[in-house]
């Protein structure tokens, strides 16, 4: 049975986690390399596949620190200027 009711989607955060610093490294660590980091980070956002981003710097492990839906919740939210 489906229901016709919208479901809450709820992001537990983990506080010690600065997505943002997070992101901002990664996206350094690509453009040190010499790739596109926006066509990178949106690559690893929508397949979930970590080679789109750079094991240089760390930024692999880093990126994968962060839930992906809770990077997209936050792009979302500076996107229309909620900010945290």
């Amino acid at each position: 049975m489906i229901s016709d009711k919208t479901m809450n989607f709820k992001v537990e955060r983990d506080k010690n986690i600065k997505a943002k610093e997070i992101l901002k490294e990664v996206y350094e660590a690509l453009t040190e390399k010499g790739y596109n980091p926006i066509n990178q980070i949106v690559g690893y956002i929508l397949s979930g596949d970590p080679t789109y981003i750079t094991s240089h710097n760390n930024a692999r492990n880093l990126i994968r620190m962060i839930e992906r839906d809770e990077l997209l919740e936050k792009m979302v939210k500076n996107y229309i200027g909620l900010e945290e």
